[in-house]
Parts: C-alpha cells; structure tokens; sequence
C-alpha cells in the first residue's frame, strides 16, 4: 500500500495539486473542532459544516475525548488558541463511535496475542498507568462530549472568552445534534 501512497503523492506535486489546498497556520473561521479519528468523517465532517481547508484546526484521536487535562489535546487547543488566533472550539462526537464500549481488558487480550508480553504490561502498570482510565472507552456518547466540553471550559488556561460547543454528528448523514 505505501508504494501506491508514494506513487500517487508523486503525481500529485507534479501535476501541481496541491495548489487548491494553499492556505496559511491560521484557521481562516477562528475555529477549532476537536473529533474522533474515525475514517468515516474524514472527508464527511468537513462537507457537513461546509468547511475547507483552512478554515478549522482540526484536533482528531479515538472517540474526540479529552483523556488527561495535560495532554496534547490540551495542549493543541492552547497552541490553537493562544498562538493561532482561534476563538470557538466545537467538541465533535459521532454515532456508532468504536470507542463506545471499548474495555481495557480486551485491548490488553490483543496486545499479549500481537506479541506484548505480560511482564510489559505489568510493568507499564508498576509505571503507574492506569489501563482502565487510559484505555477504556465510553458508555454514553451525550455525557462523554458534556464532560469534554466541560473539561475545556473550566481548564485553567482556557480563557473565558472562548466559546465552546458540543455536538455528536451522524455518521451516515452528517446532521449534526447539539449538545452542550
């Protein structure tokens, strides 16, 4: 698959097309969308809020959670923020999300079958990882985006003046429901 990647990314700086996708670092829309990986919003995603690029700084990881109040979603919007200009953040969730009732104890299953030894394991717990608050999924899809948002708002260095939003976006249509 990576020599078909790199043959077409070949003809596509040939043939020069790139030049519809130029644009600068800062969000045109002052915005910043904080959403899942999941490969079904890709190109969805943008189409449905009408943007293109160069209009968001977009922040994707599994299930558009906020997993440490530290870590570099935070840190992103920061960057987005304080160095980008960007005045609104919108928490993107979606339906039929894989990172819906994910447990913990199943990805450790498949990572021991893949090869990591248990001793890694256990040793990554001795380091003090929490595998259940790391990589456990969510329940609820409306009080998972309440709480991102949530954990945005009152974020000691998100300033007030920052409008956040939350939203779960259809997956199959886009419609988008608003939630906080």
């Amino acid at each position: 698959m990576l020599e078909k990647i790199l043959a077409y990314n070949k003809q596509f700086v040939e043939n020069k097309g790139y030049k519809e996708y130029i644009t600068t670092k800062f969000p045109d829309k002052k915005i910043a969308i904080i959403s899942c990986m999941d490969t079904r919003l890709t190109a969805l995603l943008p189409a449905a809020l009408g943007l293109k690029n160069g209009d968001a700084k977009m922040i994707k990881n599994a299930g558009g959670i906020i997993s440490h109040p530290f870590g570099s979603v935070i840190r992103s919007l920061l960057v987005a923020v304080f160095q980008l200009g960007v005045e609104e953040i919108m928490v993107i969730a979606h339906s039929d999300c894989g990172a819906c009732h994910m447990h913990s104890e199943d990805m450790i299953e498949k990572m021991i079958a893949r090869g990591i030894t248990p001793e890694t394991i256990d040793m990554i717990r001795f380091c003090g990882i929490d595998f259940h608050a790391w990589l456990d999924g969510f329940e609820d899809t409306e009080k998972t985006v309440k709480a991102t948002v949530n954990s945005i708002v009152t974020h000691p260095l998100i300033p007030n003046d920052v409008k956040v939003y939350g939203f779960i976006i259809d997956s199959l249509t886009g419609e988008l429901t608003r939630i906080v």
